[in-house]
């Protein structure tokens, strides 16, 4: 049994694998949460988007299995647990440290996406059902309307300054929604579709690193709790002999 400053090492890393546990909920949940709120927008976005999103849950779940891991091996003092606790979780900081290079990397790709989605699904907005919820659902969310402002939405067959509905904060009943009303929102899609995907990519990418610090400082406590059990498993089988 290990003792002195190696049980403190012992109860520190029983503890970081309850926060492992719990950051592995938080994972699936993000993810989860970010897969239905963005589920609408998925004509204004590349499959490589909601892939973050999906590696977030199985990155969650993997969290969870390989905490149970550690806190068994923490308690019961087994090495071969904590040392296989130990290489799962340097996996997963690899996988997350990966994950969030590349959110960074692909921040660069964001605006050319968006505006080119924006501009060939503005033209379907009439003729395709699902694109005009879509376009319904972004507008009302993000309170903006067309790319740059109203007026893109002549291009898209919109007669006389109408626009789609979803452009107004208010539209009297019976009445269309006009470019010049003073109701319709101000500001393009673009702009504001780009900063929200790119701030949630942000914070997203923040949080990830930021675990995955945390985890490779609860693979050092974990090691060091493991090098403590091997050597007293040596020093009661020297005395045995």
């Amino acid at each position: 049994m290990v003792s002195g400053g190696m049980a403190c090492v012992k109860y520190l890393t029983f503890l970081f694998n309850l926060i492992f546990a719990i950051t592995g909920i938080v994972f699936i949940a993000v993810g989860t949460v970010i897969l239905v709120v963005y589920s609408g927008y998925n004509n204004f976005m590349d499959s490589w988007f909601f892939a973050a999103p999906v590696l977030m849950i199985v990155v969650g779940v993997v969290v969870f299995i390989v905490s149970f891991f550690g806190c068994c091996g923490a308690v019961k003092e087994n090495h071969c647990m904590i040392i296989t606790f130990s290489v799962l979780l340097l996996v997963i900081f690899a996988m997350e440290l990966g994950a969030g290079i590349a959110g960074y990397m692909m921040q660069g790709e964001v605006s050319t996406m968006v505006a080119n989605r924006l501009n060939t699904t503005m033209g379907e907005y009439l003729t395709d059902e699902d694109i005009h919820k879509s376009w319904d659902i972004m507008q009302h969310d993000l309170k903006c309307c067309g790319m740059i402002d109203a007026n893109d939405w002549a291009r898209a067959g919109f007669p006389d300054n109408t626009v789609p509905n979803s452009c107004c904060k208010e539209v009297p009943q019976g009445n269309t929604c006009d470019s010049n009303s003073i109701h319709v929102y101000g500001d393009g899609c673009m702009i504001s579709l780009q900063n929200a995907i790119e701030s949630n990519a942000l914070t997203l990418g923040g949080v990830g690193i930021g675990i995955a610090i945390i985890q490779l400082i609860g693979v050092i406590f974990a090691c060091c709790l493991a090098r403590s059990i091997r050597r007293e498993y040596q020093t009661v089988e020297t005395a045995a002999h």
